[in-house]
């Protein structure tokens, strides 16, 4: 009967530390493109406003100024927000692969603790049958 993998629980434990940074790596990729759509929605929306209707008086180009004003600011800030989420993104990526290095790690062990665990049994069973083999040469030598 083959021994259990010592490790087993270390790598359950490394598989769930895997599958918790895929999540997160997921929601932080999630969080990018949404802040990229955002920027995307801005610009249009800026692009939009500078195509708009003619401007006839100075209280419609105060208020035109006042609102391409206030959306630039708002693609600084949605600029910002990228950023910081693909640093979040990246900081993710990084935790994910780390986890999934010391998983995979893991996993060659217990590749390695597999075939070690098949060669004893192996060994086992041909050296029962050669007991077997040298039984019966001694008992039909002896008759």
């Amino acid at each position: 009967m083959a021994k259990r993998f010592p490790l087993a629980g270390l790598l359950r434990l490394r598989h769930a530390q895997q599958d918790r940074a895929a999540a997160v790596l997921a929601a932080a990729k999630d969080r990018v493109r949404d802040a990229a759509d955002a920027r995307i929605a801005a610009r249009r929306n800026l692009a939009d406003s500078e195509a708009s209707q003619p401007i006839t008086d100075a209280a419609t180009l105060s208020a035109v100024a006042a609102a391409r004003a206030s959306t630039r600011g708002m693609l600084e800030e949605l600029e910002a927000v990228a950023r910081s989420r693909r640093e979040d993104a990246d900081a993710a990526q990084a935790e994910h692969t780390a986890a999934r290095r010391a998983a995979l790690g893991l996993e060659k062990l217990e590749a390695q603790h597999a075939r070690q665990q098949a060669a004893e049994e192996l060994r086992a069973e041909q050296h029962a049958l050669d007991e077997i083999a040298a039984r019966r040469r001694t008992e039909g030598g002896a008759r």
